[in-house]
């Protein structure tokens, strides 16, 4: 694992890391870590990547990877110069592959109506992958500025203006930089990690695999900033506009500081196969309740309600016509 090499912007001091080429907070080109000599050598890297999502994952001639854990496609090795798109630190795994076998069943004998009532019998395990996928990590400082409409102070009319600014600090704040995993999957996710437990190096299943980061943080710069804004407003939402009832909030975010920490993160990649057809769920790698996934849907309980639809909608047309 490749240390991240941190020094300080020229003009405003904030933390550079090997790789950005601005400054994250006063937009200032980089050019004091090109002519440092900080810039480590390029690093022929290998890795499989896959052919249909475009996840990577670290190559080891122990765990042969001939099909992408996330979506069951052709994987391919290939080599790339990339001594920087790596993790920091590591979350162990506190949820065992049994545990995580559990947690599918689980899932699969929950009671929904669209489900074929016999998917947690029929339903057979095709794979468990244990994995570790990427994300930044980030603390930051910034200066917000808010307007929205709200009903205090709106005297006789429904809505009255209101505006601002504050000094607002995010700690720990998730961002996903994985290509095999969905945005929705990896919020959902995120929420129950122990940021505390992290490692220095991976602890988990022996076969567990480590997804790589494909973009730096100066690529994953929007992302992070459309973080922060999201933060930003939940917060001005609560804790600053008066009243009861508001709308047409918005914010505009100003950073004045910005940390990140790249994190490999733990969960479980099942695939299941029911009637022919290969459907993915995730498990939380510590914490066995969150569980994710998809399930087929029953064709006979679909025409079911379907016809239930029309027979009313039939009836009611009956009944006016009269």
């Amino acid at each position: 694992m490749t240390a991240v090499t941190v020094v300080g912007c020229e003009r405003c001091g904030s933390a550079l890391e090997v790789g950005d080429l601005r400054c994250p907070i006063c937009g200032l080109a980089a050019d004091a870590l090109r002519t440092s000599g900080l810039v480590p050598a390029k690093v022929q890297a290998k890795v499989v990547r896959c052919d249909t999502c475009g996840a990577s994952l670290e190559y080891s001639a122990e765990v042969k990877a001939p099909r992408c854990a996330f979506c069951a496609s052709v994987m391919h090795v290939e080599t790339t110069a990339d001594p920087l798109e790596q993790a920091e630190v590591f979350l162990p795994f506190t949820v065992e592959p049994t545990v995580a076998r559990e947690a599918l069943g689980r899932f699969l004998s929950e009671k929904r109506f669209f489900r074929p009532s016999n998917l947690a019998t029929a339903a057979a395990l095709e794979s468990l992958r244990p994995m570790w996928w990427p994300a930044w990590g980030f603390s930051a400082g910034a200066r917000v500025s808010w307007a929205a409409d709200s009903d205090a102070g709106s005297g006789r009319s429904a809505w009255a203006p209101h505006a601002g600014q504050a000094d607002m600090m995010f700690e720990n704040i998730l961002v996903s930089a994985s290509r095999g995993l969905t945005e929705r999957e990896c919020e959902r996710l995120a929420d129950a990690y122990a940021l505390e437990s992290q490692e220095r190096a991976p602890r988990g299943p022996e076969d567990a695999q480590v997804e790589r980061f494909d973009v730096t943080r100066s690529g994953a710069r929007r992302q992070i900033l459309a973080a922060v804004e999201a933060e930003a407003r939940e917060q001005v939402e609560r804790e600053h506009i008066p009243g009861k009832r508001r709308r047409n909030v918005h914010v505009a975010v100003m950073l004045s500081s910005l940390e990140t920490k790249r994190y490999a993160l733990p969960a479980y990649v099942l695939a299941y196969r029911y009637r022919d057809k290969l459907y993915r769920v995730v498990v939380h790698g510590q914490d066995a309740g969150v569980v994710l996934g998809d399930a087929p849907v029953s064709v006979a309980k679909v025409v079911l309600v379907v016809g239930a639809v029309l027979l009313v909608l039939v009836a009611l047309v009956l009944l006016f016509a009269r």
